[in-house]
């Protein structure tokens, strides 16, 4: 289900008010968190946390004209997913994600590669996110992958 919105605040104000009062915490809590330089937009129809071009020109590298994907965001059909790229590239930042989830919910992780998926709104690990979102620096998360792109 991809978002034909704008802006970030354009696609917040697009959902049903479950999602919009769970997106809203969860787009929150990544702000609060998010390391200086990253910038909050809008790609591939849902909210992006990216390095911009004017921190890496190279942009990201399946479709350079697209900044550095870090964290996405989307209220789909059945689940709110985050789109968690750094835990994809990151195996530390994976285990620990992996280790810390049970503390904060009651519900089993269901994670893919790198799309956490929350089916149910009230069990939603807001702190954790927050705890994910600020772990890696721009210039940090641009070494990661320029180390697995060599890879």
């Amino acid at each position: 289900m991809q978002s034909l919105a704008k802006t970030p605040q354009e696609y917040v104000d697009s959902l049903p008010p479950d999602r919009k009062e769970a997106i809203s915490k969860i787009r929150e809590v990544i702000l609060k968190n998010l390391p200086a330089g990253f910038e909050e937009t809008m790609g591939y129809g849902m909210l992006g946390y990216v390095v911009p071009h004017s921190i890496y020109p190279k942009g990201y590298h399946c479709n350079p004209k697209v900044p550095l994907p870090y964290i996405n965001l989307a209220s789909q059909k059945n689940f709110i997913a985050l789109y968690a790229t750094c835990v994809y590239a990151n195996s530390k930042l994976k285990d620990w994600f992996v280790n810390e989830y049970p503390k904060h919910c009651k519900t089993k992780l269901d994670m893919g590669k790198g799309c956490i998926r929350f089916k149910k709104m009230d069990d939603i690990p807001y702190q954790l996110i927050g705890e994910l979102s600020g772990k890696l620096t721009p210039q940090q998360w641009i070494e990661i992958c320029e180390e697995v792109i060599k890879r």
